[in-house]
This record gives structure tokens, C-alpha cells and sequence, in this order.
């Protein structure tokens, strides 16, 4: 890349000052007006535009998903556009307080054959714009700012006309003007059309007209747009008969930002598509607009409860994929594979498993993935990079393995060294896999193949019990007996008895796996040498709680042995 070149680029495109600016102290405390452009714009920008059955399955989700205003399409563009508007009105597709957006140019013979294929509409907006930046006037148009400015005005007056002739016929018509490029159009200028546009058609506070002000193509920063917005809402006449609109894209990467900004700068509506499709880098992601508001504590008026079957649809209709790391959508987004990530998220969704958390407060994680109707099975997945509590994590969250936190360490160390070696992600039924080998299903060199337990009385003001249990040893077959104030501490002393202990009992916990008659008991156990050196945990699982804790230190002694031979 030559930074010489650079010097051809312009700096301010559409930049204003405005020193004294208020949107930099707002927050956003309600929801825009929604208006969902997939069907038209972001169709459009499709490889291979949807036919009428695909826009019509897509429709019913916007629908489902709370839209009320919806551009269907350009329907004197093509016949496909055309016959699917005629379809919605035909077949009574359109519920009480919906309206169906069209968008159409400021050419008379586009505009009657939009109005025509509206003819039975309830309520429709009728979507007018023609290009007004400089760039546009010099280059394509080479046309004066007076001649631009008829076009709106010539093109507004038919809509008026037409207008008037529907709302006769029973069909409620609203109107929207769009200054396109307004992003890189003088603000001057702009406002100039839009009050010629506005002086046309007399909006009322009961039917107020949609100024929407397209950042067409996305040249400046969002403070920049921002200011734009501001500059326009404050100077526009007669603010409270307008609803000023934004269309913002992804030029720069900051059509989200830039919508955010503009909604503090006093913008009342939002036009933009589902996961952001569009020309180029694409349309405004309405889907993450929305789920900022909600993470805010805001109801943005749209349900995304079912936030992957809208996916699912979205990418069968348009062919198009949602990629991995998209905000709230994307596969990998509620996913943690750093260590610390990954213990910061067990500990915070411990919290909420308890009951001590009123808040959502779980570090790292936005919102509840639940209540996007995604769940907890890939928050934390497993690599050469994951940490002791996210095995941990997986291992509680599918299996019912609550290890001991002391034991983290090791069984974290463990699968993180299977995965580095094997260069992948490891599956959730892989960890386990690897975790019941090596921590589990250990019978090498001792092995317990039976055992019976007799109480014994008290010593001491202490109950004891007796254990008689059949081993096998270094492959030979033994019975060892002792007592103890417990079946675990009997077995000990039995190890002892027989001459094959070379450890002490470091730790011993246990719980229930399962509920009701399915119930199991594990137990973990964590054996160390005499000089303290070597330790290792083991974990045993069975029906009887006696009998897992049983096999626990039977696990970890053959894997203290097996250490101690390294």
C-alpha cells in the first residue's frame, strides 16, 4: 500500500460544527421505531435474490419477530418484486398494524407502478429518494442542486396526488423521503430538499413524514454522523410532524456505532436488516442494536427469544452464513477457550446456581445466553489454551462431576495436555472420555474385586467397623483385613496391614449424581506419598456411596503408583 496515495482521499465528507452538541451526554432509554429493509435492501445484495416463496417465509419471521414496519421490495423493479407485494395483499398476509414499505425512485413511470401494485393495502409506506450528494451531482447526474431538488419536489407531488387517490379508496398511505447519500451531501443542501419534499406533503402530528437520512455510503466517523443527525433534527421545521430516520452502513465497520450515536443525536426511527446483510460490507445489524438495548436493561419492542431458529431461517432464505464471532448470534460468541476466561465463568455461573446473584453478573458473558434461546452446552470448550475450571465446567455442566477444586489443577493439566498434543478442540464426550481413563478406570497394579463391611462397635467412645475385602495385587489374588472408624479408613488400614501402603489419605469428598432411583454417588480421594512428593487424585462412582468411595482410593492409589514410577 502507497501512503503517498492516500492524499487522494478526502477528509470530512458531510462534516458540521456543532459546538454545542448534546448527544455526547444521552443514553438511549427507549427503542426506535424498527423498520426491517431484509426483503428489499438487503435482498438485493443477495448472489441469487430470493423468489416469492423465500421472501414469504422470511417475512412471516420479521413478522413473528415484532416488526410493524417492513420494506417488502422495489416492485416496479422486477416481476418476482412485483407478484410477491401482490401476494401479501392477496392472500390477507398483512395483520392489523403492519406496514408494508415500498421503495421507488423519483421517476414517474416507478412511482404509478408502485402505487398500482399497493392497491388494496390497509396501510403501506411509500418510500421516495433520489440521490443528492455533490459527489452524485458531479459524476452521475451532472445536474445544479436546483435540479436535483425538482426531482425530489416533481416526485413528491405525484406521491401526494396518488396519495390522496388511495386514502379515498381506503388504503392508508404514509410517506417517506430519503435524501440519498445524504451521508456526503451538504447539510444545507439536504435540509433544503427535504422542507421542499415536507412542503408537498403537509405532514400532520397524526401522520407524520419519515425523513430517513441514509448514510449511503459510510465515509466519516459515527461522531461525525452523529453531528449530522443532531444538525438535521434541530433545523428541520416543524420537528414534531417529522420521524427523523436512519439508515446506516458498513463501509468503515461502525454502521452499529454509527446508528447508536445517531439515535442519541435525537433520530426516532431505525431502518437496517437481520445480522446485517447488504451492498458491500452491508446494512445495519438490527439483530445487535437490539440485544445492546437489552443488555442495557431496555425492551427494544423485538423478540429474539428464538435467536437461532431466526438464524436458521435468515441463512436458508438468503444463502448467506452468520460467521462464528457475529455478536450475540455467531457460534463461538458465548464461547470461552482461555483459561482464566473460563474459571472467571464457572465462578459466576456457581453464583447463580446457588441462588446469590439477583443480577446477571457472570464475567465475560453479556447477557444470559437462555434468554436468546441459546444454551450453556458451548461456553466453555476445550483446547490446548483452556484452564483448570473450564474442564472443570464441562465436567459439572454435562456429566454431574463436581470435582473438588484442589483437584482442578490436575485433571485441567491433563486434558489440556491431550489437546496440545492432538493440535484440536477437544468434545465434550471426549474430555469425559479421557477424564473416566485416566481418573476412573484405573485398576493397575490393585484392584478391588469384592469387599463385605460388619459394624463393630465402639472403641473409645469411637463406632468402627470391620472390612474384609477380596484384592488383587501385582496380579495375585489376596484378601486384606483390618478395622477402622469407617469402611474408607478400614480399607486404609488394611493396605497397611497387608504391607502394600506407601501413602496418606490427603482428601475424601463425595456427592449425588442423577436424581430420584437413578441416583449414583461419586467420590474423589487425593492420596499423597509419606514425604509429601507425589499425590493423585482418583474417582469412583457407584450406587452405594460406601462402595464409590471405595473404588476412589482404589483409583488413586494405582495412579499415585504409576507417578511414582515416572
Amino acid at each position: 500500500m502507497d501512503i503517498n496515495k492516500a492524499k487522494q482521499y478526502r477528509i470530512s465528507h458531510g462534516e458540521v460544527r456543532l459546538d454545542d452538541r448534546t448527544w455526547p451526554s444521552k443514553r438511549i432509554e427507549n427503542p426506535p421505531i424498527w423498520c426491517s429493509v431484509d426483503l428489499r435492501d438487503g435482498n438485493q445484495a443477495l448472489a441469487v435474490p430470493m423468489n416469492v416463496e423465500e421472501k414469504l417465509e422470511l417475512y412471516k419471521a420479521l413478522l413473528k419477530t415484532g416488526f410493524k414496519e417492513i420494506e417488502v421490495g422495489f416492485p416496479a423493479a422486477s416481476d418476482t418484486e412485483y407478484r410477491f407485494l401482490r401476494t401479501l395483499i392477496d392472500s390477507d398476509l398483512v395483520p392489523d398494524g403492519v406496514a408494508l414499505q415500498i421503495l421507488t425512485q423519483s421517476r414517474e413511470a416507478l412511482i404509478r407502478k408502485s402505487f398500482e401494485a399497493l392497491r388494496g393495502a390497509k396501510e403501506a409506506i411509500v418510500h421516495l429518494y433520489n440521490s443528492t450528494s455533490a459527489l452524485q451531482r458531479k459524476v452521475t447526474f451532472k445536474m445544479s442542486r436546483e435540479e436535483i431538488k425538482q426531482i425530489a419536489v416533481r416526485g413528491a407531488k405525484l406521491v401526494r396526488s396518488l396519495a390522496d387517490e388511495f386514502e379515498a379508496q381506503g388504503t392508508h398511505i404514509r410517506m417517506e423521503y430519503s435524501p440519498e447519500s445524504f451521508s456526503d451531501t451538504e447539510l444545507d443542501f439536504a435540509l433544503e430538499v427535504c422542507e421542499a419534499v415536507k412542503e408537498v406533503w403537509k405532514p400532520t402530528k397524526e401522520n407524520k413524514i419519515i425523513l430517513n437520512l441514509p448514510e449511503t455510503v459510510q465515509y466519516s466517523m459515527p461522531n461525525v454522523h452523529a453531528d449530522q443527525i443532531e444538525w438535521m433534527s434541530r433545523n428541520i421545521s416543524e420537528r414534531d410532524k417529522v420521524l427523523i430516520s436512519l439508515h446506516t452502513h458498513n463501509d468503515r465497520g461502525t454502521g452499529i456505532a454509527a446508528t447508536e450515536l445517531g439515535l442519541l443525536a435525537g433520530a426516532d426511527r431505525v431502518e437496517g436488516t437481520l445480522f446485517g446483510n447488504g451492498e458491500r460490507t452491508g446494512n445495519l445489524d438490527i439483530v445487535t442494536v437490539a440485544l445492546n438495548m437489552y443488555s442495557e436493561g431496555i425492551d427494544p419492542k423485538l423478540d429474539f427469544s428464538d435467536l437461532p431458529r431466526l438464524r436458521e431461517v435468515y441463512e436458508r432464505c438468503t444463502r448467506m452464513k452468520v460467521e462464528p464471532r457475529h455478536p450475540y448470534a455467531g457460534d463461538l460468541v458465548f464461547t470461552a477457550f482461555s483459561g482464566s476466561h473460563q474459571d472467571a465463568i464457572k465462578k459466576g455461573m456457581d453464583l447463580r446456581a446457588d441462588g446469590a446473584a439477583d443480577l446477571w453478573e457472570v464475567p465475560y458473558l453479556l447477557i444470559d445466553p437462555r434468554d436468546i434461546g441459546r444454551n450453556y452446552e458451548a461456553i466453555i470448550r476445550i483446547n490446548s489454551q483452556s484452564g483448570k475450571g473450564g474442564v472443570a465446567y464441562i465436567l459439572s455442566s454435562d456429566f454431574g462431576y463436581e470435582l473438588p477444586k484442589a483437584m482442578h489443577p490436575e485433571v485441567g493439566d491433563y486434558i489440556n495436555s491431550i489437546a496440545d498434543k492432538l493440535g484440536k478442540e477437544l468434545s465434550a464426550q471426549e474430555i469425559f472420555g479421557y477424564f473416566k481413563e485416566e481418573f476412573l478406570d484405573v485398576n493397575e497394579p490393585l484392584k478391588l474385586v469384592s469387599y463385605k463391611v460388619r459394624d463393630a462397635g465402639e472403641e473409645g467412645g469411637v463406632k468402627t467397623v470391620d472390612i474384609s475385602a477380596s484384592v488383587i495385587f501385582e496380579g495375585k489374588s489376596q484378601t486384606i483385613e483390618a478395622s477402622g472408624n469407617g469402611p474408607i479408613n478400614a480399607f486404609v488400614n488394611a493396605l497397611e496391614k497387608a504391607g502394600i501402603k506407601n501413602c496418606r489419605l490427603r482428601d475424601y469428598c463425595s456427592h449425588a449424581i442423577g436424581s430420584g432411583s437413578a441416583t449414583d454417588s461419586a467420590s474423589y480421594i487425593c492420596l499423597k506419598t509419606f514425604d509429601g512428593g507425589v499425590e493423585a487424585w482418583g474417582v469412583g462412582v457407584d450406587s452405594n456411596i460406601e462402595s464409590s468411595g471405595l473404588k476412589a482410593l482404589v483409583c488413586a492409589y494405582n495412579r499415585l503408583n504409576k507417578k511414582m514410577k515416572k
